[in-house]
């Protein structure tokens, strides 16, 4: 479980990220060292649920952190990360950035709104944190009205115009994030964007093989290694690559999640070859589901599991 927890597969996508954020970053750094006030930029990616996202900016960003690049009074640079959710507002965020940072706020704590971001804001200038990832951005937005919106969108806006210490964003979230984003003009046109892609398995205009089944095939034989197992002949196949995006919703997180439960429940059993039974027996697990019923038994399952209802059947919506 530790080797298959260490692993991450490098995914193109990971080096668009890193590109957009190391450019983002660059700016911010050159900024800094210029010694005027400036305002920074955020970073917005999103994808569906399953995609990826968050596992990916983690590696990211421990990549980042780990780096100790300096700043330009010799510190090293740092962003914290925090998840959102729909409860309390602005003033309760604070203090969750507050407790990212290592200073929890009680919610009993009588500082006001302003107080609370004002520490946010010299904390993080004491610290050398130059970025915050809020993930799940939605939620926060969700929930409002677009009076409410705007507020939150607005005060995102202000921590990256700070005159004390602006901060780079890096926000998170379902497509939805999209549209409540560019509510706000201002914070739009300092937004950078990324679309986490879904898994496209459909085939080459001149009739190839689409790239994809070979990234699948590079995943489900790294992780079987990583586990000290063998990727059985079955599973080399592209009907099995087929029914394995298919299950995953192509989604490539979803996929790599369903291959790395796959390999540990295989290696906990002292299996020495990693085959599609381990991955019907944790399907039928997640799931429920009869064994017949799964996207790898069933000669039906294209039709059978659909995008956009990861995990079910269609005959249960």
């Amino acid at each position: 479980m530790t080797r298959l927890s260490d692993r991450h597969y490098p995914l193109s996508r990971a080096r668009e990220l890193e590109t957009a954020f190391a450019r983002l970053f660059s700016r911010h750094l050159g900024s800094l060292r210029g010694g005027r006030r400036f305002e920074t930029e955020c970073l917005l990616v999103t994808g569906p649920s399953g995609s990826g996202k968050t596992r990916e900016i983690a590696d990211l960003l421990h990549r980042f952190n780990e780096s100790g690049l300096a700043l330009p009074d010799g510190r090293p640079a740092r962003i914290i990360e925090c998840v959102l959710d729909s409860k309390g507002g602005w003033k309760d965020l604070g203090r969750k950035t507050l407790h990212a940072m290592g200073y929890p706020v009680p919610a009993s704590s009588r500082q006001t709104q302003a107080e609370i971001w004002e520490r946010v804001v010299g904390h993080a200038r004491l610290q050398g944190i130059v970025g915050i990832h809020y993930d799940e951005a939605q939620h926060i937005l969700r929930s409002r009205n677009e009076s409410g919106r705007l507020t939150i969108l607005d005060a995102f806006k202000t921590l990256m115009k700070s005159h004390d210490w602006p901060l780079m964003l890096i926000l998170s979230g379902v497509p939805e994030l999209t549209g409540y984003i560019q509510e706000e003009p201002q914070l739009h046109r300092l937004v950078t964007h990324l679309r986490f892609a879904d898994i496209d398995l459909s085939a080459e205009p001149d009739g190839g093989i689409a790239p994809d089944y070979n990234t699948i095939h590079e995943i489900v034989g790294s992780y079987a290694m990583a586990a000290g197992l063998e990727a059985g002949d079955q599973l080399r196949t592209e009907g099995f690559y087929h029914s394995l995006a298919t299950g995953a919703a192509f989604r490539w997180g979803n996929l790599i999640k369903l291959t790395f439960d796959a390999a540990a429940l295989a290696a906990e059993a002292g299996a020495k070859i990693l085959t599609s039974e381990h991955f019907i027996e944790v399907w039928v697990e997640k799931t429920g589901m009869n064994r017949a019923a799964t996207p790898f038994t069933h000669e039906g399952y294209r039709t059978l599991f659909r995008k956009d209802k990861p995990f079910q059947a269609a005959i249960e919506t």
